[in-house]
């Protein structure tokens, strides 16, 4: 392992080699031959082109959507439904957000007092973390406020006629780039403000780099946002999700989103709080965070062309995003005409028009922003030098890895494709093989992606270095204006669809629309994960360069000492990770699933109304406390690494948990997009076309259970894994000044006498934190009695029974139990649910 204080080669070995240490004015005089006269204001005019247009456009979506007609006197129990559903998410975010504010208020004054960081560090990180929750309100504000609209939207024009689908994927998706447009605002406006606030053009090549270290906190306030909003609003989401179906759909046969369920409210709350709020902060951080990689790179070998490009690029990049929101659109409806085949396939024509409509919008916007590359790169570098071509050939080959890692996904995951059929097939034979089938297409899903990941490194940077890499990452995420919408727009969709089957005020086909929508947003929602997965890697990697830069470190050997144990840490922390998101969504699915078995009996013996509320709450209060855990992980193991053993070994782990997280992400995120997709096959009916009521097979049960196991997968530990490698990433290069030595020209030794013992404290402190807060969350737990709730079930799911058969006298129950006559008198003229009359599915 080579230690020594080199300057690092950024130059591909074509190139020649260039040392890190030349001034800044002398790389200004090399590089700055682009139609603009480069500066400080100059580097940040795309910026602030493209986050002011982006904002303008947020604002004026979500002013036409606050302009719609909400008709609350026709709509009542409808309105009522969806004021229900943004109670409970404001509800959560307010929780939460309370506890994070405490959160990034300590982390901030440490990062003040710490050696090497200072103010700027501290007001970067609080500036990011600001953004970065006020993306995801917004987001979950425009997503609960559009729900509703989307329903009555798909309401037919007159009846008897089909639903209007285009005027609900309107609504929709507007809703989605109202998210997806704040995102990208906010992060081109923060990054631009700290620009402006601490560039200092008179330092050398080192000091400006210092500078984007500096800023690289706003990336680290942005990702610690996003962990415990993606973590939290994960938790809280799947437990409702995973609770409502299998006390709903597997105990007691009811429909989806049944108004009959406790947890229906709960559930519909979750897919604004993880997947709107959630996904929102996720790519927030991985926008801004390529970014920031990319002008750190860049400084130092290219000056103020290396700065002022990605800035242009995504700032052309949101301009070519709002053009692909106006394209989004359809002329098909959904028809329930003819016999149950045609229905399948007029079905599976609508589901591909949609999804064309997406793609058209995403590939447009893509060949948009290759055209405005060279623009950008003619303001910056100038369409004659000999780095131009290099560069524009980085920006195509991000936007094609972005886009082949969409297709790939898609078609892992798509119920009109193999792999997910293979799934439904698999439902003949019970829950067990349609779970083994899962987890190997899941397995072999990542495939794809790896190779697009592994091309794009190997071409980016044989073409312009590691500063290629964060291009390329820049480019694949430059148009997120609309990518992040297809993706958005999905739980608005799903909400309206649980809006439709709650409320009995709207027409029948309204549901049959909100379905087609719901099949589009589960698509895109799948494949939108795999693009945050993909842009993740590449953002991650640029960071660890970025990293690696700033110690010094010009190689590594991954058969040192150090370097070696740090791959394996690093590969183990994804899967410690993922394993405490998902006990955790164990933990809090059972107590809604007791708390809805509660509910159904003292609803059947007491005549009690259910309280949807209380569900809300306990998912509220068991995500909040569920996420410290794998939170406090992620942030705080580069410093105990770092600081304890040194700079090269965490390099390695950085190495170790890029390679296994992007792995266990790509797979757990697909195989539960594929597991969800299954149960929609056989749902719909595409597994049995000549059956009548698909939903009451024992192949529908199988695939739910199959589903159930995939939810968590999906939409919580997948997902939350792309946010734990950038997360790592960027708090490396954030205490990087900490490892270093002589100003920041040397790195530290590994295992230095007066250093280790630092990170031996931390690791101290954290274990005697985590062993206290688990005793003292314990004793608070929601308790039920359990063994009470699931003898009082029985006894229900029995008297039901018995009175299905229309039983007389004193009949043996089925577990050899004599029911009394009188119990079977209980209110026998009162109206009951279907939750009262379903026969009873053993488990």
């Amino acid at each position: 392992s080579d230690t020594t204080p080199n300057p690092r080669d950024v130059r591909s070995p074509a190139q020649g080699s260039v040392t890190s240490k030349m001034s800044g004015n002398i790389q200004n005089e090399e590089f700055d031959d682009g139609w603009m006269d480069l500066s400080r204001d100059a580097n940040a005019g795309g910026a602030f082109l493209g986050g002011g247009i982006a904002l303008v456009f947020a604002i004026i979506y979500a002013a036409q959507l606050s302009f719609m007609n909400r008709d609350r006197d026709r709509y009542k129990e409808t309105f009522r439904i969806a004021d229900a559903i943004a109670a409970g998410a404001r509800a959560f975010l307010y929780r939460e957000y309370v506890c994070l504010f405490v959160f990034c208020l300590v982390i901030g004054l440490i990062i003040l007092g710490l050696p090497g960081l200072g103010w700027k560090s501290m007001i970067s990180f609080w500036f990011g973390a600001f953004l970065s929750s006020l993306s995801g309100y917004i987001g979950m504000l425009t997503a609960t406020y559009s729900n509703v609209l989307t329903t009555i939207a798909c309401e037919p024009e007159s009846p008897g006629e089909p639903g209007n689908l285009n005027a609900g994927l309107r609504v929709a998706f507007k809703s989605g780039s109202v998210m997806a447009l704040s995102v990208v605002a906010s992060s081109l406006l923060g990054i631009g403000i700290l620009y402006i606030g601490f560039e200092d053009e008179d330092k050398d090549a080192q000091g400006r780099r210092e500078i984007w270290e500096t800023i690289s906190a706003f990336a680290f306030g942005g990702s610690a946002i996003a962990l415990f909003a993606r973590v939290g609003g994960g938790i809280y989401t799947k437990a409702a999700d995973v609770g409502a179906d299998l006390v709903g759909k597997v105990e007691e046969d009811l429909p989806e989103d049944s108004p009959d369920n406790p947890a229906t409210i709960a559930d519909n709350v979750g897919d604004n709080v993880g997947d709107v709020a959630g996904m929102g902060a996720d790519l927030f951080e991985s926008y801004a965070g390529s970014i920031i990689a990319a002008g750190t790179l860049g400084v130092e070998r290219f000056g103020n062309a290396g700065i002022a490009f990605p800035l242009w690029l995504a700032g052309f990049g949101a301009i070519a995003s709002i053009i692909g929101t106006f394209l989004v659109r359809t002329t098909k409806t959904f028809k329930k005409t003819g016999d149950k085949a045609e229905q399948i396939k007029n079905a599976t024509s609508v589901l591909n028009s949609l999804l064309w409509s997406i793609r058209f919008a995403i590939l447009f916007s893509s060949v948009l922003v290759l055209g405005l590359t060279w623009i950008a790169l003619g303001l910056t570098f100038g369409t004659d030098h000999k780095e131009s071509w290099r560069l524009f050939l980085t920006v195509l080959i991000g936007l094609l890895t972005g886009n082949a890692i969409g297709f790939a996904t898609e078609y892992a995951t798509s119920y009109t494709e193999p792999p997910t059929v293979s799934i439904a097939d698999k439902s003949y034979t019970g829950p067990a093989t349609v779970i083994i089938q899962g987890l190997g297409v899941g397995m072999l899903s990542t495939v794809p992606p790896v190779l697009c990941i592994v091309i794009a490194i190997l071409a980016a940077h044989a073409l312009v270095g590691v500063y290629g890499i964060a291009v390329a990452a820049v480019a694949m995420l430059s148009t997120l204006g609309v990518t992040l919408a297809t993706d958005a727009f999905g739980p608005v969709a799903d909400n309206a669809g649980g809006i439709a089957e709650m409320s009995e005020e709207v027409d029948e086909r309204t549901r049959e629309t909100t379905d087609s929508l719901d099949a589009l947003g589960n698509t895109t929602a799948a494949t939108g994960k795999g693009f945050a997965i993909g842009s993740a890697v590449l953002t991650a990697l640029a960071l660890l360069n970025a990293f690696a830069d700033a110690v010094n470190l010009s190689t590594v050997n991954i058969l040192d000492e150090v370097v070696l144990p740090g791959i394996i840490l690093g590969a183990a922390l994804p899967f410690v990770f993922a394993a405490l998101t998902m006990l955790s969504v164990g933990n809090a699915a059972e107590s809604i699933m007791y708390e809805c078995r509660l509910q159904l009996n003292q609803k059947f013996f007491d005549g009690k109304e259910l309280d949807s509320q209380k569900c809300v709450d306990i998912c509220t209060t068991e995500s909040i406390k569920e996420m410290v855990a794998p939170g406090v992980l992620a942030i705080f193991m580069p410093v105990v690494v770092g600081l304890m053993v040194g700079p090269r070994m965490l390099v390695g782990m950085l190495a170790g948990s890029i390679s296994s997280g992007f792995l266990l992400a790509v797979m757990m995120s697909n195989a539960g997009g594929a597991w969800d997709n299954a149960k929609k096959y056989v749902g719909k009916g595409m597994l049995h076309p000549n059956n009548k009521h698909p939903k009451k097979t024992d192949e529908y049960k199988a695939v739910v259970v199959g589903d159930t196991v995939g939810d968590p997968f999906k939409d919580t530990s997948g997902p939350s894994l792309n946010i734990l490698i950038k997360l790592m990433s960027v708090i490396s290069l954030v205490i990087a000044p900490l490892m270093t030595t002589d100003g920041g020209d040397g790195t530290r030794d590994d295992w230095e006498k007066n250093r280790w013992w630092h990170g031996l404290i931390i690791l101290i402190i954290l274990v005697i934190f985590g062993i206290t807060y688990q005793c003292v969350i314990s004793r608070f737990a929601a308790l039920h009695d359990k063994d009470e709730i699931d003898a009082q079930a029985k006894k229900r799911k029995n008297t039901v029974e018995m009175k299905r058969r229309k039983s007389v006298g004193s009949i043996e129950g089925k577990e050899g139990d004599l029911v009394p006559e009188e119990e079977l008198k209980m209110e026998p003229e009162e109206k009951k649910t279907s939750a009262e009359v379903a026969p009873p599915v053993t488990v």
